[in-house]
């Protein structure tokens, strides 16, 4: 694991900590980076207490409860899976935030032609459910620590920003 996303890491660590709330991850392209930078961070167990691979469309219905309908019209990279994604890691932990993430690292990208480094990101905040879509270049490697530091430092700064 690479310096900077053990960095975002605590940050986000330290934000969590603050506010007194905990936070899951339900990662799909990323297969549990995210959730083994959270555990590796000084403290974790004060904000960090699931991390949800689902890395298949079947997982993804039968762990986090995303519809069958969204996965077949608008596939597990998409705005509608992610933000089921987050609902359902909520639903089953409790906690009140949460980071999914799903997308193509490549090398291939989607059936659809949607290209290798399309990322659709969720954070289950507190209050609200904030979605985003990147595109990110590189190989398969590069697009998963790059994917998996953004989720985390975006996550830290909408907590930020929040009250």
């Amino acid at each position: 694991m690479n310096k900077a996303l053990q960095e975002a890491a605590q940050a986000l660590g330290e934000v969590l900590k603050a506010k007194g709330i905990k936070v899951v991850t339900a990662e799909s392209c990323t297969a549990g980076l995210i959730g083994t930078a959270l555990g590796a961070a000084s403290g974790s167990g004060e904000f960090f207490t699931t991390a949800l691979v689902t890395y298949t469309d079947k997982a993804k219905h039968r762990v986090l409860q995303v519809s069958e309908t969204t996965l077949r019209e608008q596939s597990a990279v998409s705005e509608a899976a992610v933000r089921e994604m987050v609902a359902g890691a909520k639903a089953l932990t409790g906690e009140a935030v949460c980071l999914a993430i799903s997308g193509y690292a490549g090398p291939d990208g989607g059936e659809d032609g949607t290209p290798a480094g399309t990322i659709w990101f969720g954070w289950g905040l507190p209050d609200k459910v904030e979605s985003l879509l990147r595109h990110f270049e590189g190989d398969s490697e590069t697009v998963i620590n790059d994917a998996a530091l953004f989720s985390l430092t975006h996550c830290a700064e909408l907590l930020s920003s929040s009250q």
